[in-house]
């Protein structure tokens, strides 16, 4: 398969998961392997074309993010909370990223965590989907600081390719009590900082490895990130508010058994 082909489908496989609770970094992971390339040779690539996503949360709601920056120069309490939540949930991944990024890169190339992951994370969908009992909060604003922690402390299993931060935020959020519209509206606020993070530590741990011409590589697989994540986004509001999560679990358990008996067969 030729190399624009690969980028192509990774760059759409990015744009449909990263906001979706079935872990982008791990379909990413058992995309390249199922398509014949190396995992370890385009981990840098998985992770660098986030910002075409991270560019779609913030085309969607730029309305949302100006009056953040109007109402914190005003000093509006509405604004203040926002960005702290934001900011506090965004810490503890900044720290566990710091400790143990060795520890993050070796799981990166391994195609079994992120099968497993799929299926016990899935699982853990349909647990707090049934017993979770969270109240309307109106907008990230108003979620607590007891809340905005337990998130962030959440999000760090994300870590762990196949998990999915989506996933892990938003039902980590529910399960504190935050309601379903909220929670996955934070969870799309709380992924700039996190993959711009992310992308940027990557980049500076392996930009001297990186291998000739990926650069122009993840330019064009971060532009069409940005065109699928942005129609992905707009639909899966409504489709959480309807449905729920339970979809996504189902479909992540059957991913997930599928890529273990696909690998225990090659």
């Amino acid at each position: 398969m030729p190399i624009l082909w690969l980028v192509i489908i990774l760059g759409i496989v990015e744009g449909l998961t990263e906001y979706l609770p079935v872990s982008s970094t791990g379909h990413l992971i058992l995309a390249t392997e199922l398509l014949g390339f190396d995992a370890q040779r385009w981990a840098l690539f998985n992770v660098a074309i986030q910002p075409g996503a991270i560019l779609a949360v913030v085309v969607l709601y730029w309305r949302t993010f100006r009056d953040v920056l109007v109402g914190l120069f005003h000093r509006e309490p509405s604004a203040w909370a926002f960005t702290r939540n934001i900011l506090i949930a965004f810490l503890p991944a900044v720290v566990v990223a710091l400790i143990i990024g060795d520890v993050i890169d070796a799981m990166l190339e391994n195609a079994v965590i992120v099968a497993w992951a799929l299926i016990i994370g899935g699982i853990a969908i349909l647990i707090v989907e049934k017993f979770a009992r969270p109240k309307d909060c109106d907008g990230v604003a108003n979620v607590t600081l007891r809340q905005a922690i337990g998130v962030g402390i959440v999000q760090c299993l994300a870590m762990i390719p196949g998990v999915s931060r989506s996933g892990a935020t938003i039902l980590g959020a529910m399960s504190l009590g935050v309601d379903r519209k909220t929670a996955a509206e934070f969870s799309f606020f709380l992924a700039i900082p996190t993959l711009s993070g992310a992308t940027a530590m990557q980049l500076f741990r392996h930009g001297d490895t990186m291998p000739s011409g990926m650069i122009g590589w993840i330019l064009i697989g971060s532009l069409v990130s940005f065109v699928v994540a942005i129609v992905v986004v707009k639909v899966f509001i409504s489709v959480v508010t309807r449905f729920g999560f339970a979809p996504f679990a189902w479909y992540r358990i059957v991913a997930g058994a599928a890529a273990l008996v696909w690998l225990s067969t090659r």
